[in-house]
């Protein structure tokens, strides 16, 4: 893109900015992992968070996650996990993510398609700090599958993944 993602504007605050007012409610702590322009993107949140730094996010997503991982605290009963790119989830949708009982995964999807965020219990979070960085996580939600809740939502801002200038217009254009 360019710039960082998650201080692309989207309804008058910055995509990190949407996410964490999204999650605020329902998740504590919020859990922020920053690579790239990690001071810059800090410096720009309007809203509270934990901010963990993963100096080695140049190795891939895999590595980012895990460093987010090991911040969740002994308490959480679970995860509830987003990329940065997909701002324009319905609170609605995230209501439904939590909503008890829980299954050891839940995943949102619309239409045929399956997107952000996940729900998933801590008891897998060995599973995903034991992959090698360079396997993507999505291999051990996938490992699951037979124990997972598929959600099916009325929710085009699950699986709106802004990777790119054209990907961002289209969001901006369509008011999601």
């Amino acid at each position: 893109m360019g710039f960082p993602k998650a201080l692309l504007a989207y309804r008058e605050e910055s995509f990190l900015d949407t996410l964490l007012g999204l999650f605020a409610p329902h998740c504590s702590p919020v859990i922020v992992v920053l690579g790239a322009y990690a001071g810059r993107i800090r410096d720009a949140a309007s809203r509270p968070a934990t901010f963990v730094v993963n100096p080695r996010y140049q190795h891939g997503m895999t590595t980012s996650l895990q460093c987010g991982l090991r911040s969740v605290p002994d308490s959480a009963d679970g995860v509830l996990f987003t990329l940065v790119d997909h701002p324009a989830v319905a609170p609605e949708t995230i209501q439904k993510l939590l909503a008890p009982p829980r299954p050891l995964v839940r995943i949102p999807r619309y239409g045929s398609k399956r997107g952000h965020p996940i729900w998933f219990s801590r008891v897998l979070i060995p599973e995903f700090l034991a992959i090698p960085e360079t396997e993507p996580a999505r291999d051990v939600v996938q490992g699951h599958f037979s124990e997972a809740q598929f959600l099916d939502l009325d929710d085009p801002g699950i699986v709106a993944d802004i990777d790119d200038p054209e990907a961002y217009r289209n969001l901006r254009a369509a008011c999601l």
